[in-house]
């Protein structure tokens, strides 16, 4: 149990609304490892709480995608056959494509100059760490606020959780991450000048670029769409 991990049980809220969180962060920076069963005696134990609240907890994470519940044998972190995260991809696409045409009318100068400032100091952070994107600076997040949608948000994040662990994988080598940056701030450009078009057509070579990436770190190689297209 980390002191990150015993900390966030020291935060306000229910023993379950702060275990989903705990267990969330370890699906998420893989302390947990797909396709591992939680042992929730030990999770309990380890994080000082009763079964009652760790079981809520594990039914909030499987209705955000996060775990597999099966009868009789328990929760198991879930894995991806290559179609389910293709398909995961082609919401996230859909959501965020339509955000950036909501930010375009929606935020004001203010809002996309603090939206470019965060990518200029997303590169200064990335000097400082050799190169590899910050865990805790996400810019599709921060685009998702910005639309100003609460249910398109909480969709679009949901689904952007199921596809965290091959998003980080993928996201772990130099050169992804600096190409990742300079299609974000492509992205922020056109949004500052109020191009929806351009904004939507950069969100999608970013996206179809991170789909690549997530896929191939988790060893699939043949396109999950080939050989099922529209005659």
């Amino acid at each position: 149990m980390s002191d990150e991990a015993g900390a966030a049980l020291t935060r306000d809220g229910t023993f379950s609304r702060r275990t989903e969180i705990v267990i969330r962060d370890m699906i998420l920076d893989g302390t947990i490892p797909p396709g591992e069963r939680l042992n929730e005696v030990a999770l309990a134990s380890a994080l000082g709480i009763s079964r009652g609240p760790l079981r809520e907890a594990i039914q909030r994470l499987a209705g955000e995608g996060l775990l597999t519940v099966i009868s009789h044998r328990g929760a198991f972190v879930r894995t991806f056959e290559a179609r389910e995260l293709d398909e995961l991809y082609d919401m996230r696409c859909a959501f965020e494509m339509y955000a950036v045409r909501l930010i375009c009318r929606r935020a004001d100068d203010e809002q996309l100059g603090d939206l470019a400032a965060f990518v200029t100091d997303t590169g200064l952070a990335m000097d400082d760490s050799n190169g590899r994107y910050p865990a805790d600076r996400d810019f599709h997040r921060r685009l998702l606020a910005l639309a100003g949608n609460t249910t398109l948000e909480r969709a679009a994040l949901d689904t952007q959780a199921q596809i965290s662990l091959a998003r980080s994988m993928s996201a772990q080598a130099p050169s992804r991450a600096k190409a990742a940056l300079d299609e974000h701030q492509a992205i922020v450009d056109a949004l500052r000048s109020r191009e929806p078009d351009v904004a939507v057509r950069l969100v999608q070579q970013h996206l179809e670029h991170a789909r690549s990436g997530a896929l191939a770190a988790l060893g699939f190689t043949d396109d999950p769409r080939k050989g099922n297209e529209t005659p």
